[in-house]
């Protein structure tokens, strides 16, 4: 494609992308249209996916009138844990085949948009639950066809779940995350409500919007579609794809809203400008990474949240330890942007600048720098721990870390430049501390 010389084919490289997204409405108040929303696809009889917090919500209450509204049937399920494994999974699948649906709702975060995905299709498909992931640890069998209609409504600011047909999902046995990728599972409409996070506490705002904005980068400093294998037949062109034009229109502009409004909406929860941005954000860097994978940062997130040691939080219906996903992101990213970097510094750096970085003057080997500090300069404004010393790690946990980490193959593969183990080990050490 000869629109960026980033996009230059390699030899034997894809030479065309498709881009997969969900019929969006964005606005305040759109939660309202649910009930008429899931009625339109002649839905009879809805499964509710949530969690017992946004299940007490108004924001759930409004969904539910919604629904009754309309004259939709449904029974909810709110037993969702924050970061699905495949034991939620699951069992959430069971609640779906046994209750005689036609139709999901998921309204809740990413872990409930991600446990209605994998739930319908294990619910319709059954198999062992490995089946669907990518080696080496599953067996990497396709969604064999469709699944149930599911309109997606997200009340964070940050995974961006209801715009992919991803759903990441921990598998206990391995003690790591996977992903199930399938446009089959791409939500057929998203209503995005940016009243939904009015409510929200500043830390979790934090964490979803260091999410959305780790998603955005990582978008736009991928490995470039052209550089993946052309395919041999159209069905078998894979949701990852590599940076592409469309994935750069979304993540550019996700990183300017970033730059303009993330310290306002951590600070400041009455500031709807702040937090509906932060929500159009999120949505645009789903739009991006839902076509385009990301790579490191969250790969490495996955070891992080696995492995760590100790970290309490208020914020979240769990008991501690835990770490929200959107810190396990960024806390490597820094380190990480110095490292990928090297292989393709310019767009580093276009990053850098969307998210309102001075690289004026810049050369390519400041370009991890540059990115590196304002990423850093973000962290200290939002109050987020130093690195992952923050949270119990020292740089004895270094190998253990990149370890964990090595089987996210298509993570890694879409970096910008090769990553061994011990690349990683080295990237890890480096995210102890920043300042």
């Amino acid at each position: 494609m000869g629109c960026c010389q980033y996009f230059t084919p390699g030899e034997n490289g894809a030479d065309t992308f498709t881009v997969e997204m969900p019929r969006l409405t964005f606005g305040r108040g759109c939660l309202s249209e649910l009930g008429e929303r899931v009625k339109a696809r002649g839905v009879r009889r809805a499964a509710v996916f949530t969690d017992r917090f946004v299940c007490a919500s108004q924001h759930m209450e409004h969904a539910q009138r919604s629904l009754s509204a309309a004259g939709v049937d449904y029974a909810v399920f709110d037993e969702i844990r924050i970061e699905p494994s495949d034991e939620s999974v699951m069992q959430a699948s069971r609640f779906l085949s046994d209750g005689d649906f036609d139709g999901v709702v998921s309204v809740g975060g990413g872990s409930v948009m991600d446990t209605a995905k994998g739930a319908m299709v294990y619910a319709r498909y059954p198999a062992s639950f490995a089946t669907y992931f990518a080696p080496p640890i599953g067996a990497g069998v396709p969604v064999p066809g469709p699944v149930l209609p599911h309109v997606a409504c997200p009340t964070t600011s940050g995974t961006g779940s209801e715009m992919t047909g991803l759903s990441v999902i921990r598998l206990m046995e391995h003690d790591t995350k996977f992903v199930i990728a399938s446009r089959y599972i791409l939500p057929d409409e998203a209503l995005v409500d940016p009243a939904c996070t009015d409510t929200l506490p500043s830390r979790v705002v934090a964490s979803t919007g260091f999410d959305l904005l780790s998603h955005a980068i990582e978008c736009y400093t991928a490995r470039p579609y052209t550089h993946w294998d052309k395919i041999q037949s159209p069905g078998a062109r894979p949701m990852i794809q590599g940076a592409n034009p469309w994935s750069d229109l979304h993540a550019r502009e996700a990183l300017r809203i970033a730059d303009e409004y993330l310290v306002r909406g951590v600070s400041d929860s009455s500031d709807h400008e702040a937090r509906d941005s932060l929500m159009w954000a999120a949505t645009l860097a789903g739009m991006a990474f839902g076509n385009c994978g990301t790579h490191l940062p969250h790969a490495f997130s996955y070891g992080v949240t696995n492995l760590m040691h100790d970290v309490v939080t208020d914020d979240y219906p769990v008991p501690s330890p835990f770490v929200p996903h959107g810190i396990s992101v960024i806390l490597t990213s820094p380190s990480v942007f110095r490292f990928t970097a090297e292989g393709a510094p310019e767009r580093h750096l276009e990053a850098a600048g969307c998210l309102g970085a001075d690289a004026r003057g810049a050369t390519p080997s400041d370009a991890g720098e540059v990115v590196a500090t304002r990423i850093v300069e973000l962290m200290r404004a939002t109050e987020i721990p130093n690195g992952l010393q923050g949270i119990g790690f020292a740089a004895s946990d270094a190998n253990g870390l990149a370890d964990a980490v090595m089987s996210q193959r298509r993570a890694i593969g879409n970096a910008p430049r090769e990553t061994t183990r011990d690349d990683a080990a080295d990237i890890f050490e480096s995210a102890m501390s920043y300042w």
